[in-house]
């Protein structure tokens, strides 16, 4: 069986082109792409089989071998960077909580960035 990447997939449109390792572009239909598969990123290494269509290569039983590796994952913080930034966020919130205890929500200012700084780590994590 041929193999190849996605040149481009359109999910809205639900077809794409793979190229294949040879250089020819095939067609990609929604209707061959795997069961739990509703979508392809650019870059996904294809296996899959090849009918003649009438407009040229039509690409059938599409596997997906090797999907693109995330650019958010890529852009991580390394683990032992994230361990001291969470350590730092779990002291930030005992304080808080202590001061929520009291009866007493932080300032404004403070409840933003400390809300903000929620968010990007949850990000972080989330990548």
């Amino acid at each position: 069986m041929p193999t190849g990447k996605v040149r481009f997939y359109d999910d809205e449109k639900g077809f794409g082109f793979i190229t294949t390792d040879d250089g020819q572009d095939v067609f990609l239909h929604a209707t061959a792409l795997p069961a739990g598969v509703p979508s392809l990123k650019p870059g996904a290494r294809l296996e899959f089989g090849v009918a003649d269509g009438k407009r040229g290569l039509q690409a059938l039983s599409v596997r997906v071998l090797e999907a693109p590796p995330s650019l958010a994952k890529r852009a991580r913080k390394p683990a032992d960077d994230m361990a001291v930034i969470v350590e730092d966020l779990v002291k930030l919130l005992d304080g808080i909580g202590g001061d929520l205890r009291r009866g007493r929500y932080p300032s404004g200012s403070h409840a933003k960035k400390v809300a903000a700084v929620l968010r990007k780590v949850a990000e972080e994590l989330d990548a």
